[in-house]
């Protein structure tokens, strides 16, 4: 990322010493004068540098910024529900923003006073990159909690710098535990029976899915109350949506009678393309109340954020991605207030 120019960049002017010199011949050159004073300096910092007199980690730094950014007068909260909410954020189509929305929906969240855990089901652990969350081969895993039944408090991080905020990390080894889990007592419930155990309740629980229907998804849609359904504003992203419904609708029926798909939302919205606005009007015509008005519009400032380790939240919390995310997440946490906890 490129430093913003300003004052701090610019090199001195040379032509008041020189006038001075040819004045006084005699004298001894002047020495040069020095850069701008550090209070007109500090105004053109770059947002990846911090003063010299701050104590706070960075990331922690980044987090108060986004906030000041995106509520300044502190007059909107994000109110925690009656009771904790599962959501499982799923979609069997790949590159539809499934972990960009878990990702930036928990942060916002936590930045407002709710307490987070994202459960990353997805072996490629975007999720935990997007999150600066460890997870190298030899990290204890959602693995370790499916197959072996290591208690998910064991393996649960802090994000750094954001509070309240936790991650359970995927690694490689998740790869294997579909074909594992096949032969596992109780295959489909070994992660709810891993979320209920955890002492500490959560506000929100978001699991990021893989994008199949195998059962590391139905894991997720067993152990959820909700979910939640990114859709991509393309064709393509319509084609599998009523397999992903018919699926959902068969472990409502035989395994988890509560769920409910609670929440749509509209990613990589392009409002200069009429087949974007196509697809809005057609799932909003399908799922009605349940899509959300916010809609995740095509920002590059997503897609460089977990290049850094960061959400677009605390990367640039000022471009449009930032603020529809937080948009979003201030829509679903009244839904689930107004509904009393599940929405």
């Amino acid at each position: 990322m490129q430093p913003t120019s300003g004052a701090a960049g610019l090199a001195p002017e040379p032509t008041s010493g020189a006038a001075v010199y040819a004045t006084h011949p005699t004298s001894a050159p002047p020495v040069s004068a020095p850069p701008a004073a550090p209070q007109e300096a500090a105004e053109h910092v770059s947002r990846e540098t911090p003063t010299p007199d701050e104590d706070d980690p960075p990331l922690a730094m980044e987090a108060l910024r986004a906030v000041q950014i995106l509520n300044p007068s502190g007059e909107i909260t994000m109110p925690r529900p009656a009771h904790p909410r599962v959501l499982a954020v799923a979609n069997q189509k790949g590159g539809v923003g499934k972990t960009t929305t878990t990702v930036n929906l928990a942060v916002a969240l936590a930045l407002h006073g709710n307490r987070v855990l994202v459960v990353d089901l997805d072996p490629q652990g975007n999720a935990s990159t997007g999150l600066n969350v460890p997870h190298h081969a030899g990290v204890p895993d959602v693995y370790d909690c499916l197959i072996d039944n290591v208690p998910l408090a064991e393996v649960a991080q802090a994000v750094e710098g954001i509070p309240n905020l936790f991650c359970v990390p995927a690694t490689i080894d998740l790869a294997g535990a579909e074909i594992e889990l096949v032969s596992v007592v109780a295959r489909e419930s070994r992660l709810a029976r891993a979320i209920s155990a955890h002492p500490e309740k959560f506000d929100y629980v978001f699991i990021d899915c893989p994008p199949s229907l195998g059962l590391l998804t139905v894991n997720a849609l067993c152990a959820a109350q909700e979910v939640l359904i990114p859709i991509q504003c393309e064709y393509y992203a319509l084609e599998g949506l009523n397999q992903l419904i018919n699926n959902i609708n068969l472990v409502r029926q035989h395994l988890n009678p509560t769920l409910d798909v609670s929440t749509i939302l509209l990613t990589m919205y392009d409002r200069r393309t009429r087949l974007a606005d196509a697809v809005e009007q057609d799932v909003r015509n399908h799922f009605g109340s349940k899509v959300l008005e916010a809609v995740i519009p095509r920002n590059v400032r997503v897609s460089e954020a977990p290049s850094y380790g960061q959400s677009v939240m605390t990367y640039d919390p000022g471009s449009r991605g930032a603020t529809s995310y937080f948009e979003a997440a201030l829509e679903i946490a009244n839904r689930g207030v107004n509904t009393g906890g599940t929405a």
